[in-house]
């Protein structure tokens, strides 16, 4: 019946209700760029979530862990072709996306007999310069979008967008790594804490008498409100932080924040979560 174009559509709207159900309690990815690279974060429970992909290349995910997994074996597998049949500089994050990945996403997902790729993706490329520093990110229908500064992936378009315009509001012209961790958390929290909102107010949709409770919750909370909030989820979950250095000696540019690294970087409000 999906060959009738109104069957095709039809089936289209109801596997993005579909996905979109899947992420509503996946962990916000935020990727910022500061004076020495990019630098990737989120809040994991347990799966890692930031992968090196190629020398200059680095990737973060939300959504299924199968899915994130094949899918970063096929970038992997792109890149290192690329890179022995052409050159490492040839490898650009742009081509990865625009002819590897997201070709193969937005065909899954339009194939409706067949299970889609139940992922969102952030691709972070550290350039030569700062200014040709590049993140991408992709979403399940893969359709991407190219920006510089900061990106994010999100439970909804709704926290994205919060956490988004929260960066761009927050962010200096040139952050130090500590700087660019604390607003990191910051927006993290941000979209963790819109996901929270828009259940509650989901909730009191089908509660007509607990209407009234769950606008008040809009206003941008504090950076101390901000941070507990981080403090209380990561408590029992695991703090995942990574950056792409541009001074970093070799060609590998990835590397992973360790405890001591963390212990040294976080705000004190946090330094319980790097002891556990």
């Amino acid at each position: 019946m999906y060959e009738e174009p109104y069957r095709w559509v039809e089936a289209v709207g109801n596997r993005r209700q579909y996905l979109d159900e899947q992420f509503k309690q996946g962990s916000p990815v935020v990727a910022l760029t500061y004076e020495g690279g990019i630098l990737l974060a989120t809040v994991s429970k347990g799966t890692p979530k930031l992968y090196e992909i190629y020398d200059r290349l680095a990737l973060g995910g939300m959504g299924h862990p199968t899915d994130l997994e094949k899918l970063r074996f096929s970038l992997l597998e792109m890149a290192h072709v690329e890179g022995f049949n052409r050159s490492p500089s040839d490898v650009t994050g742009s081509r990865l996306v625009k002819y590897g990945i997201a070709p193969v996403i937005k065909q899954a997902f339009e194939e409706v007999y067949k299970a889609p790729f139940i992922v969102r993706i952030l691709v972070a490329e550290l350039g030569q310069k700062p200014e040709k520093d590049a993140l991408l990110t992709i979403n399940y229908d893969g359709t991407f979008e190219e920006m510089t500064g900061c990106a994010v992936l999100a439970a909804t378009p709704a926290a994205q967008t919060k956490m988004t315009a929260y960066l761009k509001a927050q962010m200096p012209a040139t952050l130090s790594l500590e700087q660019a961790l604390d607003l990191t958390l910051r927006a993290w929290a941000i979209g963790s804490l819109a996901h929270q909102q828009e259940e509650a107010e989901q909730q009191a949709a089908t509660e007509p008498q607990a209407s009234g409770t769950a606008s008040a919750a809009a206003a941008i909370p504090s950076a101390d409100v901000l941070m507990e909030h981080v403090r209380s989820i990561a408590g029992g979950r695991t703090l995942e932080c990574a950056v792409l250095e541009r001074q970093a000696p070799g060609t590998s540019k990835y590397r992973s924040l360790k405890p001591a690294d963390l212990s040294r970087l976080l705000p004190k409000a946090l330094q319980s979560v790097v002891a556990n």
